[in-house]
């Protein structure tokens, strides 16, 4: 029998947790819920699904992750990530059954569709639909990216298969909250591009099991951040929105593409300049350090 280990990274989830659980009762053999201290009803939520709850001081979510995987006593043969937001459905769920105990030895790794719901609508374009990634992997196989922002797990050994059915990432918080999240997300990503910048990052090697995902980010490093923000924010949208067809998502499609594609991309491109005004007029990288800590309020 193959056995399969979940983990959940949470913090004040207890409006997802019980989805997220209930839906991967039927495949998973261990669930690992890593709280970073909610003060919700998460943890006994969590505890009383019959999950395995570790609380570990949040730093981001790379090295959240890699905690878990260190220090959580997982003993399965895969190991499976999903975020507390997610739900995997019935059809991927008899997909894993199906398939995970007919791979051959050099599978170690099994690339996700993930679908996204946002405003109780199915966002099918815009190059949303499918975002690939790797989600699956044979215990002691991958290890996760030490970034702020973006972070990919990677194979170790081995290659990955993409299977058919989706995921769903499905956030229920309003407006509010997503505009929160990623004002949040948008200091972290300008952290990782100055880091990366000002050789304040190990320079580490990336071999993302996902072609599509790689893609994205040579594209991203290699022409997007190198373009004046206001025009790449711009272009993004609109090559979102018109050539890969986002209209075709209707009134929240126009919502989420004008946040996520434009006003998200644009604040990247803002907060970039602002931090990057003050650290290029610093003499060393342990000042600069300092000082992107300081300016983010991150713990560098």
């Amino acid at each position: 029998m193959t056995t399969l280990a979940v983990v959940i990274l949470t913090y004040n989830e207890e409006r997802h947790i019980v989805r997220a659980l209930d839906s991967i009762a039927a495949i998973a053999t261990q669930i690992f819920v890593i709280d970073s201290f909610s003060t919700d009803r998460t943890v006994e939520i969590a505890r009383a699904r019959g999950a395995t709850v570790l609380q570990h001081a949040f730093v981001n979510q790379a090295r959240q992750l890699q905690w878990a995987l260190e220090h959580a006593s997982v003993t399965t043969d895969w190991v499976m990530r999903l975020d507390a937001d997610e739900v995997v459905e019935p059809a991927l769920a008899a997909e894993i059954a199906a398939k995970l105990p007919n791979l051959p030895p050099e599978i170690t790794g099994i690339n996700l569709r993930r679908r996204h719901i946002f405003l109780g609508r199915w966002i099918r374009h815009g190059g949303r639909y499918p975002l690939i990634l790797l989600r699956l992997w044979r215990r002691g196989q991958a290890r996760v990216e030490d970034r702020w922002m973006d972070e990919h797990m990677t194979l170790t050994n081995g290659r990955a298969v993409l299977f058919d059915a989706p995921f769903t990432d499905d956030n229920l918080g309003d407006l509010t909250a997503f505009t929160a999240k990623h004002n949040a997300y948008a200091t972290r990503e300008a952290v990782d591009v100055l880091a990366r910048r000002y050789g304040l990052a190990a320079a580490e090697a990336q071999h993302l099991a996902s072609r599509q995902a790689a893609f994205k980010r040579a594209v991203k490093e290699r022409v997007y951040n190198r373009l004046p923000f206001p025009i790449a924010a711009l272009g993004y949208f609109l090559f979102r929105y018109i050539c890969q067809f986002g209209f075709l998502d209707g009134r929240e499609g126009l919502i989420y593409h004008g946040l996520q594609g434009f006003w998200y991309r644009f604040l990247v491109g803002a907060k970039l300049q602002e931090f990057d005004r003050v650290l290029r007029n610093l003499p060393t990288p342990e000042d600069r350090r300092a000082m992107l800590a300081r300016l983010s309020g991150l713990p560098l």
